[in-house]
């Protein structure tokens, strides 16, 4: 189970990496290289990822339910990490389009695909805490990959510096996905290294999850049933409206903090505090999941505001404050711990593998959706203030906030019914019938 949580945390450290490259190359040439000051031009490239993030999901999950994840997951990574490399043979910013949606497209199955993982390694109880580890690493990263740009971006060469960087994070990336075809083990009815008393006790334990392991069949019935499911509705809008608040993170964090005074060098230095924060916080957040039942949602709803309070202080807070504004530029990626406790939450509430599956790839979708949009009310014609992406960074964070909040409310309400029905929570029907959770009436939801 070692390999469970390795594989995740390393793959889910380059791709936040890869993510927040763009924002970090913005300091170094790649803007005048590719033409991207004019306009929206440098939203539009962070935007553009997700909407090829939004076409790659279902493909991916696709796949991954009907071959080995490993195989899947070891392809995608690889393709991801060769479009990195090509980065530098873009000409102009239609060029970066093109890239930054294609490489949108081979990263969305890997999140689906690792919930899906630790859906069928681990019980109810430890899912967000195994997934706050690895999860972590979107935050820990930060203090490593500015490091190496840094001194990347010292590089006098023939060509730019953000170039260099480009290779480097795509040379890593491929390297690692062909390690993970022999490393990830997919589910506990296929690991590597495991006797069939072993298998058996691994399989045995997600009995109590009352959502089985791993079925290659796609059922239309558990589809449909997810798409008239009001708690998935509800989980799909707090996924897009709370990443509203990533795109100050992701991709204008260094600019922002630019615009405070510091150079382009040491803007990108000072995004390290944010990611021992929001790596920490991710483990706070998750472990109190772990040990406290019944707070996750309060623990979601507790981190919406925390990024409302920070939201507030970038909007109204003066230039002349500079450490005031840095202050809420390292605690808003808050966002991240609430989130990690969302994903566990999410997963251990959906039952049948083909409903658990869409959900996680549905659920990317909407966590797309809000990625897309956010970049958008960051507008050129705003900088330095951004006055009105903070805002509505405002606005999105207290609706995400209400939403956790009444998603626990359906969630004790169906609760209190099965149990006034005389059903008690068991697993007879655990893993043999795959049974999604609303079929099942011996399953009960986390709150």
């Amino acid at each position: 189970m070692k390999n469970a949580n390795t594989n995740p945390s390393i793959t889910y450290a380059l791709l936040y990496a890869d993510k927040a490259l763009l924002g970090q190359a913005a300091l170094f040439g790649i803007l005048k290289d590719l033409g991207l000051s004019k306009g929206n031009r440098y939203s539009m490239s962070s935007s553009i990822f997700y909407l090829g993030f939004i076409f790659g999901a279902y493909p991916a999950i696709y796949l991954s339910q009907r071959y080995p994840i490993e195989r899947v997951a070891s392809v995608i990574i690889i393709l991801w990490g060769i479009t990195l490399i090509l980065t530098p043979t873009c000409q102009d910013f239609r060029g970066l389009y093109a890239q930054r949606f294609f490489l949108g497209f081979t990263e969305a199955g890997i999140s689906p695909m690792f919930m899906m993982i630790v859906g069928g390694w681990y019980k109810k109880d430890e899912q967000s805490l195994r997934m706050g580890a690895w999860y972590s690493w979107t935050g820990y990263v930060s203090l490593f990959s500015p490091v190496i740009n840094w001194g990347l971006g010292h590089i006098h060469g023939k060509l730019s510096p953000w170039n260099y960087m480009y290779f480097f994070a795509g040379g890593m990336t491929i390297l690692w996905g062909i390690l993970v075809f022999f490393s990830l083990p997919s589910d506990p009815i296929r690991a590597k290294g495991f006797n069939d008393r072993q298998r058996f006790i691994a399989v045995s334990r997600m009995r109590t999850n009352n959502s089985g392991v791993r079925n290659t069949h796609f059922k239309t019935a558990q589809a449909v049933e997810l798409v008239t499911d009001i708690k998935f509705w509800l989980m799909f809008f707090y996924a897009f409206t709370s990443m509203f608040a990533n795109a100050p993170i992701s991709t204008f964090q260094a600019l922002i903090i630019k615009n405070l005074g510091y150079s382009g060098l040491n803007s990108l230095l000072m995004t390290m505090p944010t990611g021992a924060y929001a790596g920490t916080m991710m483990l706070i957040t998750t472990y109190l999941a772990y040990r406290f039942r019944g707070w996750r949602s309060y623990i979601i709803a507790l981190c919406q505001a925390v990024v409302i309070f920070a939201s507030l202080l970038l909007w109204l807070l003066p230039r002349s404050a500079p450490g005031g504004l840095l202050f809420a530029v390292y605690i808003l990626p808050t966002i991240g711990a609430g989130y990690a406790v969302a994903m566990g939450l999410f997963l251990a509430n959906n039952a049948g593998y083909t409903k658990r599956a869409l959900t996680s790839s549905m659920m990317y979708i909407g966590y797309s959706l809000g990625n897309f949009a956010g970049p958008q009310v960051f507008r050129a014609q705003d900088a330095p203030r951004y006055t009105l992406g903070f805002i509505v960074v405002l606005v999105t964070a207290i609706i995400a906030g209400i939403i956790v909040l009444v998603y626990r409310f359906v969630c004790a309400y169906e609760n209190r019914r099965r149990d006034a029905s005389g059903t008690s929570e068991a697993f007879e029907h655990a893993y043999e019938d795959d049974l999604t959770d609303r079929k099942n009436p011996q399953f009960r939801y986390v709150l």
